[in-house]
């Protein structure tokens, strides 16, 4: 088993291209949270979220400071979030950041945010207090433009089969 784990780290090493990056942050107490909003911070034209469960005050915040900088702001979120008590589905509908519920599936089990189709934040991290202060989950923050047009291409999918949150104005 120990002859394993250099086979694979070999082969991560040749497979990631030259121009991307990719950082790595764990939970708890990891600084996932702070990664999300640094790198909603530097957003410039657009950010697309999809989550599962999410009531990340300084998430949602970012999202909203962002949007009143003028960057394209759109939200996917688990129908739990209709129903979830903290959720930050309402704040931010409230914010007018377009906010639409994936009903397509039993759950939509993504957390992930796109950032001006170039950088791609993935993993087990839920956007959520819990997840930054009690879970042991994992966040990655990835540089690849050809990853992020995958990852939009996927949210588009979904969003396309997505019903807007509590009577927000028809998808654009």
């Amino acid at each position: 088993m120990w002859f394993f784990w250099p086979t694979i780290t070999q082969h991560l090493h040749t497979a990631t291209p030259a121009a991307a990056s990719s950082q790595v942050y764990f939970s708890p107490h990891g600084g996932c949270t702070a990664a999300v909003v640094s790198a909603i911070d530097e957003a410039r034209s657009n950010v697309l979220v999809q989550a599962y469960s999410f009531t990340s005050a300084p998430i949602a915040e970012a999202l909203v400071s962002a949007k009143k900088r003028g960057v394209s702001v759109q939200v996917v979120l688990d129908r739990s979030q209709k129903s979830e008590r903290y959720s930050s589905a309402t704040f931010l509908k409230n914010s007018d950041i377009p906010t639409f519920i994936d009903t397509q599936h039993a759950i939509a089990h993504n957390k992930v945010i796109i950032v001006d189709c170039a950088v791609v934040i993935t993993g087990s991290f839920n956007f959520t207090k819990a997840a930054e202060e009690k879970n042991a989950e994992n966040l990655l923050v990835i540089r690849d433009a050809k990853l992020a047009q995958r990852f939009s291409e996927n949210w588009t999918n979904h969003f396309n089969h997505s019903d807007n949150y509590e009577g927000l104005a028809s998808k654009q």
